[in-house]
């Protein structure tokens, strides 16, 4: 394998990482707060829909985007509604979710642009890469510049957005008031409640970023990624981010690096199917379920004990 080889895996690496990690993060603050929030999928599902559609029909992409932030934060208001104002299971909030976005998305798809549950391509309706300062320039300096050409420079911008929010995820919740009072609330609600500060708002604005993260995980597979939505194109990645959140212990820097890695499963799973070993040939289903394959023996053999916030997953009754 040469050098450029190695280049092109590790650049289709962090643009298939982007949506997990974007969507890990966006559990991360969920949790960290805790609300098991397993309707990811579903959240980005919607974003992907509505940001595409809308790119379609206004030609902007950044209408586009906002659009599937609002469709992300609306299905996140469901599930604060459901999980925190009426103390509803979690879990069965966050698979209705999923279970919804997967039917409406299709059904709004084909009445809107009657395409079979797609919408059209999107064209220049899209995020467009950026080339960063002096890349060209240093293109054939030996090793940094390819480095810095290839695999840094030359992604759309929601792809530095995911990898900024990482930095800012640790500040906010190592370095302010705020995050501190959200690692609180997820692992001892009655505290914080008895310290004066609502527990609700907390939880409700955890929710809220995480639908802010998920919209735009969802609005860069329809818009950057690819060119426009087809159905069910999210395709199990809100269900990896959760398996990388655990993987990463609930920590933005390990969040990155496990949305990474299995970033850069589904890169070589994509680079190398079919392949020949002698007179066998390993077919290319096996090769796309590779991923998820990994993704389960990470998580039963590599993981260790991984201890979720105290609260997670309880509503919380306050005490009169």
């Amino acid at each position: 394998m040469d050098f450029q080889t190695i280049l092109q895996i590790l650049d289709s690496t962090v643009r298939l990482g982007t949506p997990l990690l974007l969507a890990c993060l966006a559990g991360l603050f969920s949790e960290r707060a805790g609300i098991f929030d397993i309707g990811l999928e579903g959240k980005m599902l919607a974003a992907a829909f509505f940001s595409a559609a809308v790119a379609v029909l206004s030609g902007s992409v950044m209408l586009g985007l906002l659009a599937g932030i609002a469709a992300s934060m609306v299905l996140s208001a469901i599930h604060g509604l459901a999980s925190i104002t009426f103390r509803g299971n979690q879990l069965i909030s966050g698979v209705a979710i999923n279970f919804l976005a997967a039917g409406a998305t299709v059904l709004v798809a084909e009445d809107w642009f009657a395409q079979g549950g797609r919408t059209p391509p999107l064209g220049d309706a899209r995020f467009p890469p950026i080339t960063l300062p002096l890349a060209d320039t240093l293109r054939d300096v030996p090793v940094l510049g390819p480095l810095y050409h290839d695999l840094i420079s030359g992604h759309t911008v929601l792809v530095y957005v995911a990898f900024l929010a990482v930095p800012l995820t640790w500040w906010i919740l190592y370095r302010t008031r705020f995050g501190l009072r959200l690692r609180a609330v997820g692992e001892n609600p009655a505290a914080v409640d008895t310290a004066g500060v609502s527990v609700v708002g907390l939880r409700f604005a955890a929710v809220a970023i995480c639908g802010l993260l998920c919209g735009i995980a969802g609005a860069y597979l329809a818009t950057a990624l690819q060119a426009g939505f087809v159905k069910d194109m999210t395709a199990g990645r809100g269900y990896i981010a959760l398996a990388a959140l655990i993987f990463a212990k609930w920590r933005p820097w390990y969040a990155l690096a496990s949305t990474m890695l299995f970033g850069l499963l589904q890169a070589v799973a994509v680079r190398y199917q079919n392949i020949d070993i002698g007179d066998f040939v390993i077919p290319v289903q096996f090769m796309d379920a590779l991923p998820y394959i990994l993704t389960i023996v990470i998580l039963a053999g590599f993981v260790g004990r991984a201890i979720p916030p105290r609260a997670g997953g309880q509503p919380y009754v306050k005490e009169r």
